[in-house]
């Protein structure tokens, strides 16, 4: 069955139960890590568990990696490296002048 030949519904329950069969697999392998190397380079750490391997791997994912798609992440590099390639040198002087001070406090201004 191709995949143009199933329907949008069952393609996303596919893809549904793929992603929780690759999140399982995942879980394994965390927790196989954890097991062989924590306890060896750290002597007061135990041994996880599966879900214990589980919520690891959330949290990883949670405070490095995000939720959001990373194929956005890539379009959208590519157009702001396409947008920059058409730039001239004075567009890209003018927008290096305009960034100067993103970072940095606006100057407040002193009553004497």
């Amino acid at each position: 069955m191709r995949h143009h030949d199933m329907s949008y519904k069952k393609f996303k329950l596919m893809k549904g139960i793929f992603i929780l069969a690759c999140a399982g697999v995942l879980g394994a392998i965390v927790m196989a890590l954890w097991n062989c190397l924590i306890p060896e380079i750290f002597p007061g750490a135990h041994a996880v568990n599966y879900w214990q391997a589980l919520g690891l791997l959330l949290l990883c994912r949670i405070l490095f990696g995000g939720f959001r798609g990373h194929h956005r992440d890539w379009h959208e590099k590519r157009e702001h490296w396409q947008r920059w390639q058409a730039m001239t040198p004075e567009e890209r002087q003018a927008f290096f002048k305009n960034r100067a001070n993103f970072c940095r406090p606006a100057p407040t201004e002193t009553k004497e």
